[in-house]
Formats: structure tokens, C-alpha cells, sequence
């Protein structure tokens, strides 16, 4: 796997998504076409680790320092507990009792409490607060297909990190004027991030997920984005697969709810075209990044 792809997954508002798209999206690729994936959880609230191994494997991990916040916090104290081969979970998903190909690098609850600080780990360490997560992971990348990471709701040190080992960022959004809002902002300072690291991270496109099919205001959002892509070159692709309204995250990822033995079983509830949006938007991924 010599040209691993990896792809930030980025909104500035929150509730919009974004560990929906990240975990289905992984689960369809490992499934479905055979991929080997690495989520990371670079987001505080830990939805997408929580959804891949459940509240009771993540104390443990927590409480032994293996998620994310122990490797920053290892920069900022000068420690070393972080161990990036005991951190990586190889079998994770509520799918046919965990995927041998869906792994995940977890986050933590705890990170809240140094994001404030994670500017100082200049003075404190050798290497560049942009660099933790390049610096801890370049070695690895390349076990992987695919690695998609869940970034949080802004575009701090955090995300930037994400940014720093990402060729592409992907932009999940509900159809509606304040989820669309924040997009050229996104556009913007990722492009300043290209410019000023020299590393180029390019958007893979829009993804309209929580999508409802009667609502006129979704509609008119969606003809607004498909307009501009046609009026402004830069402006990112949208994709074509919609994911619908009524995945919850509470029930998509209920990681303790009985054994799940197929995509449908778990994405295809009664009535829902969900299973169709995710197969769809696997396929559109993968024809994009080219994998």
C-alpha cells in the first residue's frame, strides 16, 4: 500500500454529520471494496471512537494514555507514555463483531482541557505544534488504503495537524444557510495552509448529509451549491450521493446493540434509502481518490 489516501474530514459548525459520513463511509470501504482503513478521532467529543469500540473499551485505552491527547500532551510535559502501536485498535466496528481492516487512533474526552495550549509545545519540544501528528504517524500511513480523520468544529492547531498529513479535505454540510455558511472560510484558510506549509491539501468536495427530500429550503440550498461549482472552478465538487435525514448517531453507532452482521442490516432501517447514500457515496469516493 505505497500511496496511501488521506482525507480530513472538516466542518466548522457541528451537528452536521460529520462522524456519520466518517464511520459509514469507512465501514462501506472496508466492506464493500475490500479496503483497509485508519480512522482518526482528532475530535474531542470522541463521537466516532465511541461509535467504533464502545464507552467501555475507551476507558480503558483512556486510562492507559492511549488516544490522542497523550501523544500532545506528551510534547507539552516532555513525557513519552504515547505508543503508537498500542494506541491503533485493529478490529473495531459493531459490524460481524469488529472489521480486521477497520482500525482507529482514539481520541479523548481530556483533550478539551490542553487545546488552549497546544500553541506552546514550540518551546517545550523539538518539533512545530503543526507537526505532532505527521512526526507520530508518517511511518504508518502507507499499512493503510484510506485514512480518514474526524477533525473537530474548527480549524485550530488540531485540525491543522490533520491538514499536515492530508492530501484532501472533505466538507460535509446540511442543506441549509448556516451549515453552508462557514464553506468558503474553510476554503480559505486551508488554501493560506497550503500556501504557507508548501503542502498542498486539495477538497475532495461537499457532502450534503441529513437530507430531506420534502423540505424546499434543501432543495434551494442544493441548486445554490450545484450553481456556484458550475460558476467558480475552485469552487469544490458536490457530490452526487445525498446522505438521507433519520441516521441518528446515537443509533448508527450504538457500538453495545446486539451483533450487526451486514451493511443493510445496519444502514437500511425500515423505509430508509441509507444503505443506497453510503454505497453511492463509497462509490463516488473512491472513483475521486482513485484507490
Amino acid at each position: 500500500m505505497a500511496d496511501c489516501k488521506v482525507i480530513s474530514v472538516i466542518n466548522l459548525k457541528g451537528g452536521v454529520g460529520k462522524t456519520t459520513l466518517t464511520v459509514g463511509l469507512a465501514e462501506f470501504l472496508v466492506v464493500e471494496h475490500n479496503k483497509k482503513v485508519l480512522v482518526i478521532d482528532t475530535d474531542p467529543q470522541t463521537n466516532a471512537t465511541i461509535a467504533l469500540i464502545g464507552e467501555g473499551r475507551w476507558k480503558e485505552r483512556n486510562n492507559q494514555g492511549q488516544t490522542l491527547y497523550q501523544l500532545f500532551k506528551d510534547h507539552l510535559d516532555d513525557t513519552c507514555v504515547f505508543d503508537l502501536g498500542q494506541s491503533i485498535v485493529t478490529k473495531t466496528s459493531n459490524l460481524l463483531g469488529g472489521l480486521d481492516n477497520l482500525h482507529l487512533l482514539p481520541s479523548s474526552l481530556d483533550f478539551i482541557g490542553i487545546q488552549d495550549y497546544l500553541i506552546n509545545i514550540g518551546h517545550t519540544s523539538y518539533i512545530k505544534p503543526i507537526d505532532v501528528l505527521k512526526e507520530a504517524l508518517e511511518e504508518r500511513l502507507n499499512d493503510y488504503d484510506v485514512v480518514l480523520i474526524d477533525c473537530p468544529p474548527n480549524l485550530g492547531l488540531v485540525t491543522q495537524n490533520a491538514l499536515n498529513i492530508s492530501q484532501y479535505f472533505l466538507i460535509p454540510v446540511v442543506p441549509d444557510f448556516m451549515s453552508t455558511y462557514g464553506v468558503p472560510q474553510i476554503l480559505d484558510v486551508v488554501s493560506n495552509f497550503s500556501r504557507k506549509t508548501k503542502h498542498m491539501v486539495m477538497p475532495l468536495g461537499i457532502v450534503i448529509s441529513m437530507y430531506r427530500t420534502e423540505s424546499n429550503r434543501h432543495g434551494d440550498t442544493i441548486a445554490k451549491l450545484r450553481q456556484k461549482t458550475l460558476e467558480n472552478p475552485y469552487f469544490p465538487r458536490l457530490f452526487n450521493a445525498f446522505i438521507p435525514l433519520g441516521i441518528k448517531i446515537s443509533d448508527m453507532t450504538d457500538y453495545e446493540a446486539s451483533q450487526i452482521n451486514t451493511l443493510r442490516q445496519k444502514y437500511g432501517w425500515s423505509g430508509s434509502n441509507s444503505f443506497e447514500a453510503f454505497a453511492n457515496l463509497a462509490e463516488e469516493f473512491i472513483s475521486y481518490v482513485k484507490i
